[in-house]
């Protein structure tokens, strides 16, 4: 299949074109007609399979048919949960409509809001926007939202994460009922099957299209995954030695906090080797300079926190180094789904502590396979990591959020994953609620 079959028109093709692409991902292929035809779609596809173009090029096609805009409108809005990944999805919409006469751009925190409100004043196509930023422009009456056709959520995985249910929750009451709603997702979680739950309350009868393009317990196979067993304080010394002795090129680092993060920076460069850290504390604009720097290799190495990588989108990223392991299996996905994009090979690399077996219990447990062990000469290990549980099951400190839901099993979310988008037909057919209505 290529992208001239999916019904798209010449201008957007020819972008497309541009940009060097010329098949349809798996993803690409099934929720552009779903979208083109208008409806709701509940979409889970792993990171670097192409999820953006996914939704953006038909969202494009449909508002290109009939264009009408009034000042401090906008059409569509796509919400996503960083800054970095706003300014990466707006340059996404860029790209996609630079043959159409269409307008975007994208509204995040941290920076001054006069310019954005300067541009919103003519009306906007296509905006992208962080939940905090949008509120407040909402306030102080910079746009409105009465003539919004689309709403998408991106990375809503994510958006559960870092605490933006309220947020969101407080926009979708200011939205016309009257519209498409497109949630796209890496994993598909019990919190995120709620956030969807909670926006069907009230609405007609009606069901969204749900897409499962891969499995949400398993990564990309082109990423090879591996990790070393190392004591907390030889951490440092271990990357470095890995960053020489294998001439890595590129790596992006995760860890936990931003202090460490610095720190790190600083233990590097007593190693003579270069790198910078992103995190929440720095400046818009710092955070911009670093991510350009390392985006077109002038920075070969970058240490960043969980939160502030999300929208790092670099199609050849040789490999990611989780220097600190993250707590949730979610956030692993996530993290070593920045290498090995678009089909590209990549390689993760994982530093295990004596403290982090739970924890890489649980990863092994939602990747139904034990990450292979690798020993590097002059680094042993004082606190043995033990062999890993693959049926580990970690002991949850309180009640699941879906506990007092005795229907769950019925719920219309709960049911194997298909890669179909066709709805159930026939008597046995479920009876959903219009989602996000």
């Amino acid at each position: 299949m290529s992208f001239s079959n999916l019904g798209l028109c010449d201008p957007i093709l020819q972008a497309i074109d541009d940009l060097g692409y010329k098949t349809p991902t798996p993803i690409q292929g099934q929720a552009i007609p779903v979208i083109l035809s208008g409806k709701d779609l509940i979409a889970t596809a792993q990171t670097g399979t192409g999820k953006t173009a996914a939704f953006v090029l038909p969202i494009l096609e449909n508002i290109n048919k009939d264009r009408k805009l009034r000042g401090k409108r906008i059409r569509t809005l796509i919400l996503t949960p960083t800054r970095e990944l706003a300014v990466q999805v707006a340059d996404n919409v860029a790209a996609y409509s630079k043959h159409l006469g269409l307008t975007s751009m994208a509204v995040y925190g941290g920076v001054d809001t006069q310019p954005q409100k300067q541009r919103l004043i003519e009306g906007i196509d296509v905006l992208v926007a962080t939940p905090g930023r949008l509120i407040d422009l909402a306030h102080q009456r910079a746009l409105y939202f009465d003539e919004l056709e689309i709403l998408v959520l991106d990375e809503a995985d994510r958006m559960v994460d870092m605490g933006f249910g309220a947020e969101i929750n407080k926009i979708i009451e200011r939205l016309p009922e009257a519209r498409q709603n497109l949630m796209f997702s890496a994993t598909l979680s019990d919190d995120v099957l709620a956030l969807a739950d909670s926006f069907s309350e009230g609405a007609l009868d009606s069901r969204a299209v749900e897409l499962s393009i891969s499995p949400k317990t398993t990564t990309a196979p082109n990423i090879d995954q591996w990790l070393i067993t190392v004591d907390k304080d030889r951490k440092s010394a271990l990357l470095s030695h890995l960053i020489t002795d294998q001439a890595w090129d590129q790596a992006l680092i995760f860890i936990e906090k931003k202090h460490g993060a610095a720190k790190l920076v600083d233990q590097l460069g007593k190693r003579n080797i270069v790198a910078d850290a992103i995190h929440g504390d720095k400046s818009q604009a710092s955070r911009e300079k670093i991510l350009a720097d390392f985006k077109s290799g002038k920075l070969k190495y970058l240490v960043a926190t969980g939160v502030a990588a999300r929208g790092i989108d670099i199609g050849e990223l040789s490999r990611v180094v989780n220097y600190d392991m993250p707590f949730k299996p979610e956030e692993y996905i996530h993290r070593i789904g920045r290498t090995g994009r678009a089909g590209a090979a990549g390689e993760a690399i994982s530093f295990v502590a004596w403290g982090d077996f739970k924890n890489l219990c649980a990863i092994e447990s939602r990747l139904n396979h034990i990450i292979k062990r690798k020993e590097i000469d002059g680094f042993p290990v004082r606190k043995l990591v033990p062999v890993s549980i693959l049926n580990y099951v970690r002991k949850s400190p309180g009640p699941s959020p879906r506990a007092d839901r005795p229907d769950r099993a019925t719920s219309k979310h709960a049911r194997p994953a298909s890669t179909g988008s066709k709805p159930e037909s026939g008597p046995n057919a479920r009876t959903n609620k219009h989602i996000w209505g």
